[in-house]
């Protein structure tokens, strides 16, 4: 007699962490390869998330994002990240011009009872596959970019968290006056991330 088994999708506080940090590293990859940071040669094409996705080659900024990712990913399963801001700022007068900003919101009970929660792989799949679209098109929402730039990251986190010696204390990078576009958000059920991304606005300028 033939028998069905029912599996169910269960998402772990580390799943959810390392599911998180590695949209990171994915979305820095995207966001610094489509707003022009670093030149277009030194990526390669890989598969991800159902989707054409871009890796960098640069050897010091692989090592960056694979640092950025594990640590990301500690801080999630502690549940103290609020908050991950990439700036992209002006390399020569070191004005920031974008803030890629991603909320975090994580499920309390899980952190503090270890209670697992369930959805599906390609549900989570789907969603973050909407907010990379969202990157990969961004040239047509945001200004060009047509001065050379460098990025930083910030990382919002309880207070009460041990800050590793490769981090340091920093001002906000805000934009006066920015322009804001809401993107796409994505919920594993323990983090739930909120996705917008702000930028300077040379209209102001001008009046």
């Amino acid at each position: 007699m033939a028998s069905k088994t029912a599996t169910k999708d269960i998402i772990t506080l580390r799943g959810s962490a390392a599911i998180v940090s590695e949209f990171f590293g994915y979305s820095a990859n995207s966001i610094l390869y489509n707003r022009g940071v670093y030149p277009e040669e030194s990526f390669v094409k890989v598969k991800k998330y159902g989707l054409p996705m871009l890796l960098t080659q640069d050897e010091g900024l692989k090592s960056f994002i694979v640092n950025l990712t594990a640590q990301l990913s500690e801080w999630l399963e502690s549940g103290k990240l609020q908050r991950v801001v990439l700036v992209i700022m002006s390399k020569a007068t070191n004005e920031v011009l974008e803030r890629w900003n991603f909320s975090i919101e994580t499920d309390s009970e899980v952190v503090e009872q270890g209670v697992l929660r369930e959805k599906s792989d390609k549900e989570i799949m789907r969603e973050i596959q909407a907010i990379m679209r969202q990157i990969a098109s961004s040239i047509t929402y945001l200004p060009c970019l047509d001065e050379p730039c460098v990025f930083d990251v910030l990382a919002y986190t309880d207070k009460d968290v041990a800050v590793p010696f490769t981090w340091i204390e920093s001002d906000p990078k805000l934009i006066t006056n920015p322009e804001i576009v809401k993107l796409h958000s994505f919920d594993t059920k323990i983090h739930k991330v909120n996705t917008l991304v702000s930028y300077k606005n040379d209209e102001w300028d001008e009046q």
